[in-house]
């Protein structure tokens, strides 16, 4: 990359702020719009209950984004990290724009096609991951990753609020303002992120490499394998909260875009906190499957009692769950990358978004449809999910103990 890590991680950072601000200005913007706006063509397409809707449209993203992470960090491994990372920001922008003018047009099928587009070129945050593992031993591994997700997590902070706040001036235009997002990160890696050279490159040609060069390929390794289904599992509760918390508050309290941008700021401000000053000093104490294990059991405890919480203490609980999430997440590439980076660190990230964006695709089509009869059953099937999570890392945990010492 270049001779100066700390500014390739400030500006990776940036990049995910940027990234993460443009993903999440919808997420308090479509449950209201698909819910509680006046009907219209692409909120009742062929007659259909808004909520399935809204559960297809939100699949149709982690989809796109579920292919793009299988093969944009792979394909970063042999064809540079600043090339792929370029080309798939500039697509997301044009993804932005087509799904606003979907929103004029009120066409629903347009919708789905664009946020699928964009999707696609989002699997582009494993290459930010990698770039930032790549920097050890400059920038002690967990550190640069925490500090990563600490600039996602205030990317989810401020998505929502812009969002809520900027919903009275139209759908569309929420969608418009995360295509410049877009750009400003589009700008940032252009001029400020050297040229590298790419880690795995052997001449393959491109096509070839998108066939036999993918994340997916690192499940043929069996010692992959007990992490890869902790993280499946977890990733599936994670979603059926973060995905369906808004229509739970649409539903019980009536919630504005403005509401649940608040709530989302309660949890996302503690997780920035949690996640740049205390990741690294929790891994360096007690270990990534010790963290892993102990901050999964509480959050499944969590998730199955936020949906019994009335108005006011929710926040609370909002607040818990995004210190748990914190500590929980920031593990998880760490360890990867340290025990599987040889594999290649583009593609052992991309492995890691691509289950978490598959899951998301899953419980965003089920919980559409659960969310019809009670939100709350997807709340708490989130919480179930992530203690099978933790009870099969558990059965495992020995083979990873082995992993880690070497044997």
């Amino acid at each position: 990359m270049t001779n100066h890590p700390r500014m390739v991680l400030t500006t990776v950072m940036l990049v995910g702020l940027l990234g993460t601000v443009g993903i999440a200005l919808p997420y308090p913007v479509l449950a209201p719009y698909f819910i509680d706006f006046p009907a219209n063509d692409l909120t009742h397409f062929m007659g259909c209950h808004p909520k399935i809707l809204l559960g297809i449209a939100l699949s149709v993203y982690p989809l796109g984004l579920l292919i793009g992470s299988i093969y944009i960090g792979a394909l970063s491994d042999g064809f540079g990290r600043k090339k792929v990372l370029s080309l798939t920001l500039i697509g997301s922008v044009i993804g932005y724009m087509l799904t606003a003018w979907a929103v004029y047009q009120e066409s629903y099928v347009f919708f789905l096609l664009a946020r699928f587009l964009t999707g696609i070129c989002e699997g582009n945050i494993s290459i930010a991951r990698a770039i930032a593992a790549e920097l050890h031993p400059d920038i002690d591994r967990t550190k640069a990753l925490s500090m990563v997700y600490a600039a996602t997590y205030t990317g989810w902070l401020l998505g929502p609020v812009l969002g809520g706040f900027l919903m009275i001036y139209g759908v569309a235009e929420v969608f418009l303002l995360a295509g410049l997002g877009m750009l400003l990160a589009t700008l940032l890696v252009l001029f400020l992120i050297s040229k590298d050279r790419p880690e795995n490159f052997d001449g393959t040609p491109f096509w070839q490499s998108i066939k036999s060069n993918n994340s997916l390929t690192l499940l043929k390794h069996k010692a992959i394998k007990p992490i890869f289904w902790f993280y499946f599992l977890y990733s599936m509760g994670l979603n059926a909260f973060y995905d369906f918390y808004p229509v739970w508050f649409v539903d019980y309290f009536q919630a504005e875009g403005r509401t649940i941008a608040w709530a989302t700021v309660c949890m996302t401000l503690v997780m920035i906190i949690i996640s740049s000053t205390l990741v690294a000093r929790v891994q360096s104490l007690f270990g990534e499957i010790k963290t892993i294990l102990s901050g999964g059991l509480v959050l499944a405890v969590l998730l199955f009692l936020q949906p019994l919480m009335g108005f006011t203490l929710a926040f609370v609980f909002f607040a818990l769950i995004g210190g748990v999430i914190a500590l929980t997440n920031g593990m998880i590439p760490s360890y990867l990358s340290h025990y599987f980076g040889h594999m290649g660190q583009g593609k052992v990230m991309g492995l890691q978004t691509s289950t978490f964006c598959i899951t998301n695709v899953i419980i965003a089509v089920i919980g559409g449809f659960l969310s019809v009869l009670d939100a709350r059953w997807v709340l708490f099937i989130g919480g179930s999910l992530v203690l099978m999570a933790v009870i099969s890392l558990w059965y495992n945990r020995q083979s990873q103990f082995d992993l880690m010492a070497g044997k």
